[in-house]
């Protein structure tokens, strides 16, 4: 199993526990943005610097992702996406996507974005939090014990 980060969008108290996680774990990571990122020395983690536009880096995690990867994401479509070729997919808040979920949440994103688009303020999502960082920390724990289970840490 790799991990995939959407890491333009992914907060950064979010990729501190993935680099912790990928060195525990010893599973590779891989950051896709489209501006230079810093990662910790590791033989686990590294990064990739896409061009700019508009879901660059979204298209790159579907190309490379694999069926049984590890998707971390905020955005709706690519966790969809990656869904379709089975890989799995966690929000930076802890909330597994899932092929029965999905369909739901895209379509309450186009609806809210409907709303936007006729002018009316939906708000934005709570500030990013304390529970959100456990509740992340948790999901993560939990997928990669279960994929440990399955198949060991490898260098791939």
């Amino acid at each position: 199993m790799r991990i995939w980060v959407d890491a333009d969008a992914c907060p950064a108290v979010v990729k501190e526990i993935l680099y912790r996680a990928a060195q525990r774990w010893r599973r590779p990571m891989t950051l896709v943005a489209n501006q230079m990122l810093h990662t910790p020395p590791s033989p686990w983690i590294r990064a990739v610097q896409v061009p700019r536009g508009f879901d660059v880096a979204d298209a790159y995690i579907v190309e490379h992702a694999s069926a049984g990867d590890l998707v971390v994401t905020g955005d709706i479509p690519l966790a969809s996406l990656v869904l379709d070729k089975q890989a799995l997919a966690l929000s930076p808040r802890g909330e597994r996507y899932t092929l029965d979920t999905i369909r739901e949440r895209l379509s309450l994103r186009d609806m809210m974005e409907d709303l936007r688009n006729a002018g009316i303020d939906t708000g934005g999502p709570a500030p990013f939090g304390q529970a959100d960082r456990r509740a992340f920390g948790n999901a993560l724990d939990r997928l990669l014990a279960a994929a440990s289970r399955v198949h060991p840490a490898s260098g791939q």
